[in-house]
């Protein structure tokens, strides 16, 4: 019987939510609560099941634990075998108070919110199966819930026993009894397929609840749980791509499971089961060994999400199915497309560094890492089968993870030898060194491991994540850059396909073969759509300022790492760079130094502005370095890459790099050593070992003709150039290849200009174009096309040259003019002023003359000028008068004419001009003069090539031949040999004929008397 106070009143109990003092009924009452079920047929906010009913009236179990079991076997048995589950409409209740009038039925009071039950809203993109396993969850799932809410509610009484006990009981409970429901202790056993996966994907679980059924649970039935989970996310994302948000749930789910780790064995569990599965990384069976890895691995699907046409279909059906995409539109959707990348990115890095910093998987995630590199090395290559290999967008996701994974490392804890140790991950065997043959390096590696003062350093984390990025940029987005470069060529080939026969359609649309040519331009529009279409799909990635930032990052970390294995950290760089290569440089392979140079003519083509970055500088110095050090360099092709990053980094090529041009010309390593070193360069380039050499040289030159020019501008530069012109031979060779090019570009230029000046006339004459047959006229038509491209092609190399000869003879005139120069200089000068000033000047006169660049005008100024510069030294009127095919006084009448016509000189300059041919013509007359004197001349007087009287004859060693030193010294300028018998020969090897002068003077002597 209650107590009753002194008025007669029941005294008030404490509310038991303040203390812990707590009965056994309200335990029980709690249980029944959190598993919602009643002992009162009559209750409706319980579900009641006689078997319970009876095991509590009669006490049948031995503890909290005990009873929280039963009741959930029994809940669980019903739900099983009900045709609708009885807990689907029942709301909350709220903890059970001490003056409840029942023991086991709660009262009114604080009351929990009537939360709804766990839904899938329709349409949603993982739904659920509709299956018992999926009822017996969500029960399941509330009572963990439950026992959250009743934590929140009543926090002093739940954090004290007994009631702590009987929550965290029932909490543990929840979780393995929804264990037995997923191994399918309740219901029929489903393989491979995860009931808990929806409820992961749509986020529709307890918070914690996750944590604590990953950590709690043995091994066995972990796999059991967790492998159909993966599975699924595997499975689920090979059905998605960018066309939608749907592909970001899949791999948020898989960033939260990788991360999940168990405080008491520190370790991820989800990360060790992971690399176990089966399709972790499964043996290659197939010569597609890198499409498999993307296809099959688990990670693969994730990796592979791309933007890129060949990747993914539905991302250009979605995005770029107008043919005409507004320009705010295309940017709007290549921002939305690079977050969308940048998201995968960031996720798929989270999920690596969780597995590498889970001790227990790092060695098989790095083993996955370098695995995705070497089954992809064909993609280096120039035409790579792309079937074959991985596709872009899973290489580019991987670079940009091992990006992020050594952005931290420092150089100094990367190993420079670990490509090179047998321990290496990586294999270079076969690749091309920078300054050595592979036998070579092979050898010296062979030589390293033999040598007892040397050890191979186990390989560290920092090492091999360094090199792994090194060699993924070479196989991701430098091969992605050289395809767009291949598709924007195929797609302007095929335009001008369409333009040509669309132009010719009046010819062939009445001839047989009509409906052949209307097919071809369906099937070629239809190309170009497709080309064009895939192109901004390759821009979206191209353009990525993010991706790009890193990789120049990156590679200003490479260009340290470079210039270390030649120069030790603690010193100051200087220039020349010892004769010597070091051995570990010279083993390094090729693309190395190649690769960079590729990424930044790719920067300044797509994204010019990320070059502000301070990493530019290191990248910077390396240029300079291997420019002004052209003997560390094997392949000449490798130096012509540098030069033309120098080149179009220029600001009269890309206005935006100017600060980076500055950067590299104002360096002070450069200031002293650019100019010398691109003078060599320039001639040492005229013979490179391949097949098209002859017409390579002329594009690689007109690189270094404009970085020349820059330099020419800038007054410490021209110092130095001046100087080393009046220092050497490297000037007078250089001359020498220059005035080679000009001869024959503009000797080209000439031709064509005269080609098409014929066919225009002929194309202006109907009545002689008509008598043409229809296959005379298209080839006129196509050799004139072919002819303009040429032209213009020479003019502008031509253009250049002429104007290199303009400035440098401003300030520097001697060198031009020594004996092996002069003749040939003047010849070359006056054999072109008589094609612009000459009686047939009329052939070189074209219609849109400067749609090739044709300024006849210009150039005949620019040669009159260095006419002038040079008429300074004697030398040169006597080189001019030297000239016996092209000079003539009436040349220079017709040049002076013309100036006077076309107002291109000054009055004063003209009458320099009229100097200069006065001079010319008074050593004209001296020269017949000797001629007579002298007569016929003994035939072992003459040169042998240039059948001239010999003034100071040599002996060439090879064939004992003797020659004028001279010309045989003009020779060896082009080709270090022995004209007669091809082999080597240096100005230094000749040997004076004394014997012979000495009877020459005698001779010309008794000859002039």
């Amino acid at each position: 019987m209650d107590e009753v106070d002194s008025r007669g009143e029941p005294k008030r109990k404490r509310d038991v939510s303040f203390g812990s003092d707590v009965s056994t009924e309200q335990l029980t009452a709690t249980g029944l609560r959190l598993c919602q079920l009643t002992t009162s047929q009559n209750d409706t906010e319980g579900v009641y099941i006689s078997e319970v009913d009876r095991a509590v009236a009669n006490n049948e179990y031995t503890d909290n634990r005990d009873l929280l079991s039963q009741l959930l076997v029994e809940s669980l048995t019903l739900i099983a075998d009900s045709t609708t589950n009885p807990f689907q409409t029942l709301k909350l209740r709220s903890p059970i108070k001490i003056s409840s009038p029942s023991k086991y039925v709660s009262s009114p009071g604080k009351s929990l919110p009537n939360t709804k039950k766990r839904e899938f809203p329709h349409g949603i993109v993982f739904p659920p199966e509709d299956c018992k396993e999926n009822d017996m969850l969500n029960y399941l799932l509330d009572i963990y819930e439950n026992v959250e809410n009743e934590e929140r509610l009543a926090p002093r009484r739940a954090n004290m026993p007994p009631m702590c006990d009987m929550l965290q009981s029932a909490r543990e409970l929840s979780i393995n009894f929804l264990c037995l429901v997923l191994q399918g202790a309740f219901s029929q056993t489903r393989q491979n397929r995860s009931v808990l996966l929806p409820y992961v994907l749509n986020q529709n679980l307890p918070r914690g609840f996750l944590q604590e059924l990953v950590t709690l649970q043995s091994s066995d039935t972990f796999r059991q749980i967790f492998e159909p989970v993966l599975l699924g996310l595997h499975a689920h994302l090979q059905q998605l791509s960018l066309d939608s948000d749907d592909f970001q749930q899949p791999l948020l789910v898989l960033t939260e499971l990788c991360e999940i780790r168990n405080a008491t064995t520190n370790t991820r569990p989800i990360c060790n089961l992971m690399v176990t599965l089966v399709s972790w990384l499964p043996d290659a069976f197939s010569p597609a060994i890198g499409k498999e890895l993307q296809r099959l691995t688990f990670l693969g699907p994730f990796l592979g999400l791309s933007v890129f046409a060949e990747d993914s279909t539905k991302v250009v059906e979605h995005y770029f199915k107008d043919d005409d995409i507004k320009p705010d539109n295309l940017r709007l959707v290549t921002k939305t497309l690079q977050h969308r990348l940048e998201f995968i990115r960031g996720e798929m890095f989270r999920v690596v560094h969780a597995l590498l910093v889970n001790g227990e998987t790092r060695e098989a995630t790095l083993h996955f890492l370098s695995t995705a590199i070497s089954r992809n090395l064909k993609r280096s290559q120039m035409q790579a089968d792309e079937q074959m290999v991985s596709g872009d967008g899973f290489m580019l996701n991987l670079l940009s993870i091992l990006h992020q994974l050594s952005v931290k490392i420092k150089l100094d804890k990367v190993d420079p030898y670990y490509i090179f140790s047998p321990k290496s991950k990586i294999n270079i065997k076969e690749d091309t060194r920078i300054k050595t043959s592979c036998p070579e390096a092979n050898s010296w590696v062979a030589n390293l491991s033999k040598d007892p003062t040397h050890v191979w350093n186990d390989p560290k984390f920092p090492t091999e994540c360094y090199f792994f990025t090194i060699h993924c940029l070479h196989l991701s987005l430098l091969p992605i850059s050289r395809k767009y470069q291949r598709r924007m060529r195929a797609t302007r080939e095929l335009q001008r396909m369409v333009e040509e026969l669309q132009q010719t359609e009046e010819m062939w649309k009445i001839l047989p073969n009509a409906q052949r040519n209307r097919q071809h331009l369906k099937r070629w529009k239809s190309q170009v759509k497709r080309l064009k279409k895939g192109k901004l799909c390759a821009e979206v990635v191209l353009t990525d300022e993010t991706l790009a930032r890193r990789c120049l990052q990156f590679y200003g970390t490479l260009s340290q790492f470079i210039l270390r294995c030649i120069w030790p950290s603690s010193k100051q760089l200087s220039l020349p760079l010892p004769e010597s290569v070091p051995p570990l440089f010279a083993a390094l392979p090729e693309y190395y130094l190649e690769d960079i140079a590729d990424f930044l003519l790719f920067i300044v083509q797509f994204v010019p502005e990320v070059l502000d970055d301070p990493s530019t500088n290191h990248i910077t110095t390396l240029i300079t370095v291997f420019v002004c050090s052209l003997h560390y360099i094997q392949n000449p092709y490798l130096t012509a890459k540098f030069v033309e990053v120098i080149f179009v980094l220029n600001p009269s090529i890309q206005p935006r790099t100017e600060k980076v041009s500055e950067m590299i010309l104002m360096d002070s390593l450069a200031t002293k050593h650019l100019a010398p070193a691109l003078m060599k360069f320039y001639t040492d380039i005229e013979t490179t070992g391949s097949s098209n050499e002859f017409y390579d040289k002329f594009s690689i030159r007109y690189h270094i003709s404009i970085i020349f020019k820059s330099l020419w501008a800038i007054p410490l530069h021209r110092v130095n150039i001046i100087k080393e012109a009046s220092s050497g031979k490297l000037f007078i060779k250089f001359v020498n290849m220059l005035m080679n090019d000009t001869t024959f570009l503009l000797d080209e230029s000439m031709d064509t200009l005269k080609s098409i000046h014929e066919t225009q006339e002929l194309l202006d004459n109907n009545e002689e174009w008509n008598k043409l047959s229809r296959e005379q006229q298209q080839g006129r038509q196509r050799q004139l096309a072919t002819e303009e491209r040429q032209c213009r092609s020479y003019l502008t190399l031509a253009a250049e040259t002429v104007d290199m000869f303009h400035y440098l003879t401003k300030d520097i005139q001697k060198p031009f003019l020594v004996s092996e120069l002069a003749d040939r200089l003047a010849a070359m000068f006056n054999f072109n002023l008589q094609q612009l000033c000459g009686t047939k000047c009329k052939n070189l006169k074209v219609k849109n003359a400067e749609k090739y660049g044709w300024e006849p005008k210009k150039l005949l100024n620019q040669l009159t000028d260095i006419y002038l510069h040079l008429s300074c030294e004697e030398q040169f009127a006597q080189a001019v008068a030297n000239d016996e095919r092209s000079y003539k006084k009436e040349l220079f009448d017709d040049a002076i004419a013309t100036m006077k016509r076309a107002h291109i000189k000054t009055e004063a300059q003209i009458q320099s001009f009229i100097q200069l041919q006065s001079a010319v013509e008074k050593i004209r007359i001296q020269q017949s003069k000797a001629e007579l004197d002298l007569g016929d001349i003994p035939d072992e007087f003459l040169d042998p090539l240039m059948n001239t009287l010999m003034k100071n004859p040599v002996i060439l060693p090879p064939s004992g031949t003797i020659m004028d030193r001279s010309i045989i010294v003009r020779h060896l300028l082009n080709s270090a040999t022995d004209p007669f018998n091809r082999q080597p020969l240096t100005e230094d090897m000749l040997q004076p004929a004394t014997e012979l002068k000495a009877k020459i003077t005698d001779w010309i002597k008794s000859k002039t008397k």
